[in-house]
């Protein structure tokens, strides 16, 4: 396994490749911390690619004022541990004055579809994801990249600003893996105390209730008779809960019919979590 902590070296690593039969370069990028989620991406790449690049990164740009960009598990040396026992062929560390040198002007703009329930949340935080997988893009030049669908507004506007620039990359959704009791795995569950842990899994019991349902007002109100009660705990606040489209992240009427994805965010204790699910809303059978 090559780690490059440069540009220009992982410059001279990508230049290599061209030379030995233009291998198909499969990329998973991440802030590191990684945990069986990030493996299950790394897997993905390595069925869809010859070489596999895993960049870590905690991106500036998509904290906000007061979020935790300081506090952000950093722990590379196990992180490098886990990319060498699952195969991983370079690893990506840059530094942030090399990937946002000094006197840097241009981001990218996330639109409309950036500016919706994460976005409102957090303001210019699609920007900065958007900003940052773009010099990445640029700079690995991957034939593919993989995300993880628990960052379910991410990808969709990864998918827009793929769309919308031309970008010559295919992208790969990976399916959300779940700790054993169905919390959503993330980097930062483990700020979660035990108390807190118990609450925050009132957000997947809430989509699991709901994804039984067959309209969409019928799962809203399921999901809610979980997210009521979880709403009493003292260190549970909700963000926002709705069904929107899966593409343009719009909230859909009562009577939509067909895919429509629930998305949910709350802060638990400290921890800002969020969790998503697909349900296939179907006709009422006297419609």
């Amino acid at each position: 396994m090559k780690i490059t902590h440069s540009i220009t070296e992982y410059a001279a690593l990508r230049s290599a490749l061209e030379g030995h039969s233009s291998p198909r370069v499969a990329y998973v990028p991440t802030m590191g911390a990684l945990h069986e989620g990030h493996r299950s991406l790394i897997k993905l790449a390595k069925t869809r690619g010859d070489v596999v690049v895993v960049s870590i990164f905690v991106n500036p740009l998509q904290f906000g004022p007061g979020e935790d960009y300081a506090r952000y598990p950093r722990p590379l040396e196990d992180d490098l541990q886990v990319c060498q026992a699952d195969g991983v062929d370079i690893v990506f560390v840059p530094s942030v004055p090399d990937l946002y040198p000094a006197g840097r002007q241009v981001t990218v703009d996330a639109g409309i579809l950036g500016s919706l329930l994460e976005g409102q949340s957090r303001p210019g935080h699609f920007n900065g994801v958007l900003t940052v997988v773009l010099k990445l893009f640029n700079i690995i030049r991957p034939h593919v990249a993989v995300f993880g669908e628990k960052d379910a507004q991410q990808l969709a506007c990864i998918q827009r600003m793929v769309a919308d620039l031309n970008l010559s990359v295919e992208l790969v959704g990976a399916p959300i893996v779940r700790e054993p009791d169905g919390l959503a795995l993330s980097s930062r569950n483990v700020f979660l105390s035990a108390t807190e842990r118990a609450v925050a899994r009132s957000l997947s019991a809430a989509l699991e209730k709901a994804a039984t349902q067959s309209s969409v007002r019928s799962a809203r109100a399921a999901a809610y008779e979980v997210l009521d009660r979880a709403e009493a705990e003292p260190c549970f606040e909700l963000d926002y809960a709705t069904i929107v489209h899966p593409s343009t992240f719009a909230e859909v009427p009562d009577d939509h019919v067909g895919l429509g994805k629930f998305v949910v965010a709350a802060r638990v204790g400290g921890t800002r979590l969020i969790d998503n699910t697909t349900i296939n809303f179907t006709p009422a059978p006297w419609a």
